[in-house]
């Protein structure tokens, strides 16, 4: 049988006699053919054939292996965050339970107060906000360009005032937004940029990843994203030097190995910010998360090739129609990640606005949704004193694109007739609202 490892350094500090595991409960064969078979769903005798042959396997292994010696933090993350890093051109990158974990960190070093002002796009993902709102910051809402549905750098410089604090631009759907103009206007007001670049791993922007421009970038390896860390997970990263050795503590409480409190293993500190210290919180992730998004990595080019050849056909179909704007697909400057694609209708051209064409589709079978809504007409914003109506004057391309002109659509893991169904489906839904059918 194999020899149990060394348990984790905290609770021992090398081979003794009794020693203490840092796992608590370790895992059997009995729960690892749980996981398979959630995993690997299946039904049939063909199935449950292939199913028992597994078990048999597995129940042997266990006879002859011994269980990991760390379930969290350890050789497996730390691999995940090295190939990010090789894949992003950065250093110190940091894995995180989720995205909005990164957003959270990145907000403790901006050194936000009640008060303060940050700005969003008008359309993105409730977590893009969801930090700074809860501490007490003013959240301002840039409107966003009509053809790429991110937020509009000019309307970002309208809305800055001397209780800006930080610009969150988000790359929608993975498609790059317009960074130069954002980050001269963060140069000129001594102003923080984190770019939530969800939807956003392995696009690029004038040569340089998505993420990797502002002063932070937050990733999402959710289940719904282009590569996933079993369902869940973030990675940050950061542009300012002196901060990357205190992302990792950032993460874990701001523990200290390397020096200890009387009588104890260990040191507990405060985090370097941007203007003093903060505490942190626990955003840990586990070897198996850290594994995963290894595994997702290794074939993550051709994961990007197959969403852009699915864009490709989309718009090279849907190019006939003038009354749409198909998804872009980039060029040498801009590459997308195509984690959503989408459509933009022109309503006079089309004979009906995107709320009749919705409809068209959803009596087609075909799935599509306006992937974000505006922020301001969630109710959480109303009961914290925010006026809607006031807020969406001063968005109206938002206001107008969202209620009568863009969708987006899924590409990924589409077959060939599947695509076709869905280029015909959009093309003849506009057919029937021409000609008011």
């Amino acid at each position: 049988m194999a020899k149990k490892k060394a348990s984790d350094f905290r609770y021992n500090t090398g081979e003794t006699r009794v020693p203490w595991a840092a796992v608590g409960e370790n895992y059997n064969a009995e729960d690892l053919m749980a996981i398979v078979g959630f995993l690997m769903k299946g039904q049939g005798d063909e199935y449950e054939e292939a199913l028992k042959k597994v078990e048999e396997a597995v129940y042997a292994l266990d006879k002859v292996s011994a269980p990991p010696a760390k379930l969290s933090l350890d050789v497996e993350v730390a691999k995940a965050e090295e190939m990010c890093d090789e894949f992003l051109g950065t250093e110190g990158c940091t894995f995180l339970t989720n995205c909005t974990a990164g957003f959270e960190i990145a907000c403790k070093y901006a050194g936000l107060k009640p008060g303060d002002e940050v700005i969003v796009p008008a359309i993105t993902f409730a977590a893009t906000m969801a930090y700074p709102l809860s501490i007490g910051c003013k959240i301002v809402f840039a409107d966003v360009d009509p053809d790429t549905l991110n937020m509009d750098p000019k309307d970002v410089a309208k809305k800055i005032t001397d209780k800006t604090k930080m610009i969150v631009p988000v790359h929608i759907g993975g498609y790059p937004v317009d960074m130069d103009p954002i980050m001269e206007l963060a140069k000129e007001h001594v102003i923080i940029v984190l770019e939530d670049a969800a939807h956003g791993f392995g696009g690029e922007y004038k040569g340089k990843k998505l993420g990797t421009i502002g002063h932070f970038g937050a990733f999402s390896f959710h289940e719904v994203k282009n590569m996933t860390s079993f369902g869940e997970g973030g990675i940050l990263t950061t542009n300012i030097e002196e901060f990357r050795p205190e992302m990792k503590r950032a993460r874990f409480l701001g523990t200290d190995f390397s020096r200890q409190i009387k009588n104890w293993l260990y040191d507990v500190t405060s985090i370097k910010g941007k203007n003093g210290g903060f505490v942190a919180t626990n955003f840990s992730t586990t070897e198996i998360q850290g594994l995963g998004l290894q595994l997702q990595l290794k074939r993550y080019d051709e994961i990007l090739k197959a969403r852009y050849e699915a864009a490709a056909y989309l718009t090279g179909r849907l190019s006939v129609c003038d009354a749409l704007k198909p998804q872009d697909l980039g060029n040498d400057e801009i590459k997308p990640t195509f984690h959503l694609y989408s459509v933009i209708l022109d309503p006079e051209k089309a004979g009906g606005d995107v709320q009749t064409f919705k409809k068209k589709l959803a009596a087609k079978g075909v799935t599509e949704i306006a992937h974000f809504g505006p922020l301001y007409r969630f109710d959480v914003l109303r009961e914290l004193g925010y006026d809607e109506a006031a807020i969406a004057a001063t968005c109206p391309v938002t206001e107008e694109v969202f209620d009568r002109r863009f969708t987006h659509f899924p590409i990924y893991g589409l077959s060939k007739e599947q695509l076709d169904y869905m280029a015909d489906a959009i093309l003849e839904s506009i057919d029937e609202m021409q000609k008011g059918i």
